[in-house]
């Protein structure tokens, strides 16, 4: 996953992220370029998953 296909992307993998993990907020999934490992970080604590395990998921939904 690179920046370009998470920008790309991005609104409809977070609405699919979202129908997913309702307890999802708009923060978790704030995306703001330079800020993708944070973005990462906050939903790892939050889901209980790896960074790596997360960047599958959200490839996967694409």
């Amino acid at each position: 996953m690179n920046t370009t296909e998470l920008k790309g992307n991005w609104n409809v993998q977070k609405g699919k992220l979202k129908e997913k993990f309702a307890m999802l907020t708009d923060d978790d999934l704030l995306y703001a370029e330079g800020k993708k490992e944070e973005m990462l970080g906050k939903l790892q604590i939050k889901l209980g998953k790896t960074k790596d395990d997360l960047r599958k998921l959200i490839e996967s939904l694409g």
